[in-house]
């Protein structure tokens, strides 16, 4: 296996709110992540494990540090290459599904390859899209409305919209927080058997100890450390 993700002394403050002072979030961070590997992110709630998980995703900056994606030096990086960076290579998974309500299930799988620089044919990213649903079990609800869902059902089309675009990273930030016990244990063994057989990296923020304990690692955050 070769790293996917490598890291290097990260550092991210924010500035509080109405007294402008500032508060260390991750405190000099540094991992790597190999191509194919399942990790889960634990820690305390306010720890930083979502503000991780964003940078991992380029959707926020560190204030030091090196990051580099499958090769690619984030650092030098403008937003136009990091749109492009995320739509290639990432896939996003959420802790509300954030599904369109006025799309059907298949036009909400597809919304990620419109970002596409170079776009496969319709034909076969519909094909794609409806092997997906097959594989979720949800393959006799491609023209349904997110409303016609369960939450379990949502979530699912959630994972297949956050593969459509065949990414070599899943970045799920408690995707199973929003379910009930059943439905968390099943969504959870999905995303494994999905990572297993695409070989994508799987990196799933999670407050679950058993949820975590079936991932490949686990990385503990504790007051912006690793520990």
């Amino acid at each position: 296996m070769s790293s996917l993700i490598a890291v290097s002394h990260l550092f991210k403050s924010y500035r509080e709110p109405g007294s402008g002072s500032e508060v260390a979030v991750l405190k000099d961070i540094s991992l790597n992540i190999e191509a194919g590997e399942s990790v889960a992110i634990v820690g305390p709630s306010g720890c930083g494990k979502s503000t991780l998980l964003n940078i991992l995703g380029t959707l926020d900056t560190p204030d030091r540090g090196d990051y580099i994606l499958d090769g690619q030096p984030i650092a030098g990086c403008d937003a136009t290459k990091l749109a492009a960076l995320r739509s290639e290579k990432i896939g996003f998974i959420f802790q509300l599904h954030h599904l369109m309500p006025q799309c059907t299930v298949m036009e909400n799988i597809l919304l990620p390859t419109l970002a596409l620089s170079s776009k496969p044919e319709a034909a076969s990213l519909r094909q794609r899209a409806e092997g997906l649903l097959a594989a979720v079990g949800l393959q006799d609800r491609h023209s349904w409305k997110p409303s016609q869902l369960s939450g379990g059902e949502r979530q699912r089309v959630a994972v297949v919209r956050a593969l459509i675009n065949e990414p070599k990273l899943i970045l799920a930030d408690e995707p199973t927080g929003a379910l009930d016990e059943k439905n968390a244990e099943s969504l959870t063994t999905l995303l494994l058997e999905l990572q297993q057989r695409t070989g994508i990296s799987l990196v799933m923020v999670t407050h679950h100890p058993a949820q975590a304990a079936r991932m490949g690692r686990t990385l503990r955050l504790h007051e912006g450390q690793l520990v």
